[in-house]
């Protein structure tokens, strides 16, 4: 488990929820249209599309990649989940865009999200499959508290339950995932607040 292989200096870095900058402007080409959050049962599927495009990008950028990982709702087993696969991306230095944005670009990847000041963020959309591209800097703790996230629902089945159900309610009379994601925050905090504590163990 990650939780084992972490060292006090990074877990130190997990208990911290940065922010940003609130000033900076994250949309690469404008800020994105209302959208419609569809939640679906959970597909075995999404596995192999996410494998897919992990062998894609590998091919793509080769050595540029420190670890490429499925997170979010679509790689936990039986969650119901909005039907985009989320891939967090690992390179040396994002901030390094003409390292790695052309050849994803040519595989179809549009880049939407610029966020430097948080955790050097970066995100790139695919439509056919659909998927989120998230690339993060070596050691983020921003990778490390999604991969914690998924490991715990993984093996908690009365938190998956709680999150589950708070997904249903947080699609409600949404039009942004921001929004989304706002109504869910105070269960998904209380879940990482069990994982920090389960960090001391």
């Amino acid at each position: 488990m990650l939780k084992n292989r972490l060292t006090q200096q990074q877990k130190a870095a997990i208990y911290i929820f940065e922010e940003g900058d609130p000033n900076e402007n994250p949309w690469v080409k404008g800020k994105p249209e209302q959208v419609h959050i569809e939640i679906v049962a959970h597909d075995p599927d999404w596995l192999a599309r996410f494998s897919v495009q992990k062998s894609l990008i590998k091919s793509a950028l080769g050595d540029l990649v420190l670890s490429i990982d499925h997170v979010g709702s679509t790689a936990v087993e039986g969650l119901a989940a909005k039907p985009i696969i989320d891939i967090d991306l690992i390179v040396e230095n994002p901030e390094d865009e003409a390292s790695y944005l052309p050849a994803l670009e040519a595989l179809g990847y549009e880049h939407t999200i610029r966020e430097s000041s948080w955790y050097q963020h970066r995100m790139l959309k695919l439509h056919h499959p659909m998927v989120n591209l998230h690339v993060f800097g070596k050691d983020c703790p921003e990778y490390h508290r999604h991969l914690l996230f998924k490991e715990w629902l993984q093996t908690h089945p009365d938190d998956l339950e709680d999150y589950a159900a708070i997904k249903e309610i947080a699609k409600n009379n949404v039009n942004t995932m921001q929004d989304y994601n706002q109504k869910k925050q105070d269960v998904v905090r209380g879940i990482y607040q069990k994982i920090f504590e389960s960090l001391h163990d």
